[in-house]
């Protein structure tokens, strides 16, 4: 998708946006929304063109380091519980629990035992969240091995995008078997009726940051407050000459020097 096209329809789509955020708030709604999928597939990407004109009040990314030595030692989920959303707020993962299906038993992080257990425990954990009332989506976007080298030789030669690129990324790059196989069992175990996996293609950065947020509003249900979105017409300004107070210049502040001087 060419970048003209994608300005195009990103406004319509940032409106109806606007309308699910102000329902959520108004209403009291859980909405928790999952972004999985492999290095350099555009999680991060996708998850600012949504909060691009949204409200960071009621939308929040949730973006965890990896645990401490305390939460090694909690229930798995504990330390994703307390950043679930409560009423009026809508929660982005940029990668979730979902870390222990395929990141950590590649990588060794966690044993074939507590792999196991998660894959048991995650659906009931799920239903749990479902049964109280939150909303919850799951995404994995999809990276084909040949873009995701491209992206990765962009952020190798690129130095504002060096800090993409981690250790972990590059000896992920030389397991792409196993990881795939992680992930084909985690969409067999995990995906449900209530909370199925939805794939999206993120070869085109473009096309699918919008087809994500088609999804979104497909799966959260919204309607169209007029009296919300009406113009408001705003009062005269107060007379501030007549106030009897004297602005100081800008010129006698502490003004930062303009580096832009013609």
């Amino acid at each position: 998708m060419k970048k003209k096209q994608f300005e195009k329809e990103l406004p319509e789509l940032e409106f109806e946006l606007a309308k699910l955020q102000e329902t959520v708030a108004r209403k009291g709604m859980k909405v928790a929304i999952i972004f999985e999928g492999r290095d350099a597939a555009g999680k991060g990407g996708a998850i600012k063109t949504i909060m691009r004109r949204m409200n960071p009040r009621i939308w929040r990314i949730v973006a965890l380091p990896k645990p401490s030595d305390r939460e090694r030692t909690q229930w798995y989920f504990e330390r994703y519980t307390a950043h679930l959303p409560s009423g009026g707020e809508i929660a982005l993962f940029d990668r979730s629990w979902y870390n222990r299906a395929v990141v950590e038993p590649v990588m060794g992080f966690c044993t074939k035992e507590e792999h196991e257990l998660f894959l048991r425990e995650v659906p009931q954990f799920e239903k749990m969240l479902i049964d109280s009332g939150m909303i919850l989506i799951k995404f994995w976007i999809h990276v084909s091995a040949e873009e995701q080298e491209q992206r990765f030789q962009d952020r190798a030669c690129d130095p504002r995008k060096r800090w993409k690129l981690s250790p972990i990324d590059l000896k992920a790059r030389d397991l792409w078997i196993e990881f795939t196989k992680y992930r084909d069992k985690m969409f067999a175990l995990t995906s449900s009726d209530e909370a199925p996996w939805l794939v999206v293609d993120g070869d085109d950065k473009e096309k699918a940051r919008l087809n994500i947020i088609r999804a979104i509003l497909d799966r959260v249900p919204y309607e169209f407050n007029r009296e919300a979105f009406d113009p408001i017409k705003l009062p005269a300004r107060p007379n501030i000459e007549g106030s009897g107070y004297d602005e100081p210049k800008l010129e006698e502040l502490n003004l930062v020097k303009d580096y832009y001087a013609d």
